[in-house]
């Protein structure tokens, strides 16, 4: 569904602002909803942005590399909490756990050894692993946020050791083959744009580099285009089971550290960074590499996304992320995202569901209790707000899928008849009148 005329004119308004104040030869953002890019927004011509133009998406590519790691672990070919140590032996700071690693808390310092990794030829894994010494810990692990490109570095090790496939291989087998994401490569293939540092006294372009950045491609390799990126805001809105479970997408989204512990506005994830505006939250991630800057910013709930591309480093003064998290707040303040249409039940539920249905009571409190039957799923209200789901684990017994009761049990209790009398909530005993004692 495209935008309304009203907010698209805000949203392009915005854009050319942008471009014209940060100076920079092509700005692109696109709007997402419900799975599909609904709008795109251009300003400049060197060259003139399209959904099909690539940039060099930078760090997006860490999002990436850690749902190639999420992957692994439902697999159950490792743990988050495995030391580094376990996947690559001999490794000085091995006592890091891979939770820390994808979370930006394990103290690891920013870069590699050596020249920039981002403006200078990469070098293989071994030669990674010998510049990483035990001074590379700046300080314990979760005293602080501290944002590490070499974590990513070592997490793609981590991969191909586990996998024995490099990880550019596993990367398109895994997640862009089967998302339909073709036109996003290890190197740049045309039509690209080229990425540029603009003179800051007479609007000249210096056109930088396009490095194969090695051992350290998990942490910045990739490009990308609008459509493509969308297709990958859309995964993380509304996950692909083939792809990833949608219950790993959520616990990626679930922080591990705040980043700016005086005004948690912001946080990291297992690969995600999260950001607070006002009541909402955003996942996503910010890109950059010599030449290029990126945003993925993503508000799950209403399955709305903004992603975005310029070609000039020094536009990420002021922050394309920025732009991207206000153009997603427009867009949702202008145009909330509609309910999922209700739909009738295709059959009566079962009737050990049917059983549980209904209004129960605690100290004076109601609770309600309906089925879903799409999703085979009991789902409790309190006040009329839906406030946590159960799915079935055995006779009388559901385990809490969300909400509150996340995890928690819910056991049926019978009477000596077999009938269904009460239900136990974690302990806590529901019964059918407000007169009958728990």
């Amino acid at each position: 569904m495209s935008l309304l005329p009203a907010t698209a004119r805000q949203v392009d308004t915005l854009v050319a602002e942008a471009q014209s104040a940060g100076r920079t030869p092509s700005l692109v953002i696109g709007v997402v909803r419900d799975g599909a890019l609904t709008h795109l927004a251009t300003a400049g011509a060197h060259p003139r942005p399209d959904a099909d133009l690539q940039y060099r998406i930078g760090s997006i590519s860490k999002t990436m590399t850690a749902a190639l790691v999420m992957q692994e672990r439902d697999a159950g070919r490792l743990a988050l909490d495995d030391p580094l140590e376990k996947h690559l032996p001999g490794t000085p700071v091995g006592a890091l756990t891979l939770r820390q690693l994808l979370g930006h808390a394990s103290g690891l310092q920013r870069e590699p050894e050596g020249a920039w990794w981002e403006r200078a030829e990469g070098a293989d894994l071994a030669t990674l692993l010998a510049g990483v010494t035990a001074e590379k810990i700046a300080y314990p692990a979760h005293r602080s946020y501290h944002y590490s490109n070499l974590a990513y570095g070592l997490l793609g090790g981590v991969l191909e050791r586990t996998t024995g496939t490099p990880w550019a291989d596993l990367l398109r087998e895994r997640l862009l083959e089967p998302l339909g994401m073709r036109r996003t490569t290890y190197a740049a293939t045309e039509p690209f744009a080229r990425g540029y540092v603009v003179h800051p006294w007479h609007d000249t372009l210096r056109e930088e580099p396009r490095t194969d950045t090695g051992a350290m491609a998990p942490a910045g390799q990739l490009w990308s285009t609008a459509e493509d990126l969308a297709r990958w805001a859309a995964f993380l809105a509304e996950p692909a089971p083939r792809v990833l479970a949608a219950e790993t997408v959520t616990e990626m989204c679930a922080p591990v550290v705040i980043s700016d512990l005086d005004s948690w506005t912001g946080g990291h994830g297992l690969g995600l960074e999260l950001y607070r505006q006002g009541e909402r939250v955003y996942v996503g991630h910010g890109g950059s590499m010599p030449g290029y800057v990126s945003a993925l910013t993503v508000h799950r709930p209403s399955r709305t996304a903004v992603i975005g591309f310029a070609n000039s480093y020094g536009f990420r003064t002021g922050g394309i992320g920025g732009l991207a998290q206000r153009i997603l707040t427009t867009v949702l303040d202008a145009e909330p995202a509609l309910p999922r249409p209700w739909l009738p039940a295709a059959a009566a539920p079962p009737a050990e569901v049917d059983e549980v249905s209904g209004r129960w009571w605690w100290m004076g409190a109601s609770l309600d209790v309906t089925c879903h039957a799409a999703e085979g799923e009991l789902v409790v209200y309190v006040r009329g707000e839906r406030v946590s789901t159960f799915a079935p684990e055995g006779p009388d017994r559901w385990r809490g899928r969300s909400g509150p009761e996340n995890g928690e049990v819910l056991s049926v209790l019978r009477d000596e008849a077999g009938r269904v009398v009460a239900l136990d909530i974690a302990t806590f005993v529901f019964t059918r009148t407000p007169d009958q004692e728990p």
